[in-house]
């Protein structure tokens, strides 16, 4: 999801989940398990006293116990540090000792946009989010999804408000927005060519638009078309 200049794309805070359930590194493998099944969540920030995020310990970290049971260890301690790794977390018995580190955090105040590539990149299912660098939410690739789940006329409602109204200065009353499924219709005239352009850029970056008719008409060209101005240079 991308957002044109001149609407401030949202930041993590405002789709994120607060206050998640957190373990401290002292916490036991048998704890951090009930904890994971109880709560039908697939992994858990560790914390430190002060709320700093020292890693995370998931199903996977925990799995390595079982995945090693009844094999011989002393054959993998040369191993690479893959190897070596899966090895501590097979016999590890607190967070510490089964967390992955450092866990993969994002700032509150950082735009949707940027922390969703950083998910898309990294190809985890969550990233925890820090404010001052202490824990405040976990954001999750299906929180990602709820702009998706607004009703047509809350999105046409912020295409109204934010897109003609703040950003463009236009009376919402005098163009048409229709919306139907996510799909928006954009219809009437504009004063200048470049301002029904834009409309239709700001409109496409309202959380919850899945695309754009823009049928915008406009009184002054004021992008001529650039083929034509070469030749008449």
């Amino acid at each position: 999801m991308t957002h044109a200049p001149g609407i401030a794309a949202p930041d993590v805070r405002s789709v994120m989940t607060p206050r998640p359930y957190t373990v401290g590194p002292d916490t036991g493998f048998q704890e951090i398990a009930a904890l994971l099944a109880r709560q039908a969540i697939s992994a858990v920030p560790v914390v430190d006293a002060e709320g700093h995020v020292l890693g995370v310990v998931s199903e996977a970290d925990l799995l390595h116990r079982q995945e090693r049971a009844g094999r011989d260890t002393r054959r993998v301690r040369f191993g690479g540090r893959a190897v070596r790794e899966r090895l501590r977390k097979a016999s590890g018995t607190c967070a510490r000792e089964l967390m992955t580190a450092p866990a993969l955090t994002v700032d509150a105040a950082q735009p949707v946009p940027v922390a969703a590539r950083e998910l898309s990149r990294s190809g985890v299912r969550r990233v925890f989010v820090v404010s001052g660098g202490r824990l405040v939410g976990v954001l999750a690739r299906r929180d990602l999804l709820r702009g998706y789940l607004r009703s047509d006329e809350e999105v046409r409602r912020d295409i109204a408000v934010e897109v003609f109204g703040r950003a463009l200065w236009v009376q919402p009353d005098t163009v048409g927005i229709a919306v139907e499924h996510g799909v928006v219709t954009l219809l009437g005239r504009m004063e200048r060519r470049s301002d029904a352009a834009r409309a239709g850029r700001l409109a496409a970056a309202v959380p919850g638009v899945l695309e754009v008719r823009n049928r915008l008409g406009y009184v002054w060209d004021d992008q001529p078309d650039r083929r034509h101005s070469r030749a008449r240079s």
